[in-house]
């Protein structure tokens, strides 16, 4: 979907549309793109404070009840604020009930309002939609294949990724989300939006993946579109995978070799 820029009201209205859309065709989950709710490209971090919302708004009200009457959880990406200056680019998970739990983007690359937004400190949150196990990071998150594993280790049946990807990103678009999803076996939801906000022309092309790394679907465009997948939990949980038994055998976390990793996690330098 497209966005605009500092226009909530806007905004919410177009996410209702989509959810009363999507829910009529039998969605129970519905992801939104980064920023959804708020816009990205902000040039300082006062006009992103002004723009950024607390999950006790009352605009979370209202989106509470868009997911009581469609009877669906929405994931949607906003800046976020709570009582300090620091605002943060996360995605809220809202169900019937109301705030189901926040994300807070972890990796931040010197781009748009991340240049001024605080990370994150949690990537190992899992989030219980009906059953089904959820993960999620925020676009630039991606990038470090580090930020899907440990979500898989936690749990996750599927990793939602909302992202603001502008041109250059259609190699990350085409390519990542499906590794991300092979390497872990899990499902992967890249949610990507569309149109221009500041000289940004945003590509589309949001996919949803299995766990085998196939196109479940794929908007290969920069058209509004929404995309639908089935989720079979016991496909994301087996992480044992035989093709042959006693031949052809690999196991996704078994077989990780964490006393070698250890440079991953030595601090980084300057």
């Amino acid at each position: 979907m497209d966005v605009k820029l500092n226009d909530p009201a806007f905004n919410l209205s177009a996410i209702t549309a989509h959810v009363r859309s999507a829910a009529a065709n039998g969605a129970r989950l519905i992801v939104f793109p980064e920023c959804t709710l708020t816009g990205y490209c902000f040039d300082t971090l006062e006009q992103a404070q002004t723009a950024a919302q607390s999950t006790s708004a009352p605009i979370m009200k209202r989106m509470t009840e868009i997911a009581r009457t469609s009877d669906t959880h929405l994931i949607v990406g906003m800046l976020e604020t709570e009582d300090t200056a620091a605002v943060y680019n996360s995605a809220i998970l809202i169900g019937p009930q109301g705030v189901v739990g926040v994300y807070r983007k972890t990796h931040l690359p010197f781009l748009g309002v991340d240049r001024f937004t605080t990370p994150g400190s949690r990537s190992d949150q899992i989030f219980d939609v009906d059953g089904l196990k959820v993960g999620i990071n925020i676009c630039y998150d991606c990038s470090f294949p580090e930020s899907a594993r440990v979500l898989a280790l936690a749990g996750a049946d599927i990793v939602v990724l909302p992202t603001n990807w502008p041109p250059g990103s259609g190699r990350v678009s085409d390519i990542i989300p499906n590794t991300r999803a092979l390497e872990n076996n899990v499902y992967f939801m890249s949610v990507n939006r569309i149109g221009n906000e500041k000289g940004f022309q945003f590509i589309g092309k949001s996919k949803i993946c299995d766990p085998q790394g196939g196109d479940i679907e794929f908007a290969n465009h920069a058209n509004q579109a929404i995309l639908y997948g089935e989720i079979d939990t016991q496909w994301s949980r087996q992480k044992h995978l035989v093709a042959v038994p006693g031949e052809h055998e690999v196991h996704r976390f078994n077989d990780r070799r964490p006393d070698i990793y250890g440079p991953i996690i030595k601090p980084r330098t300057p």
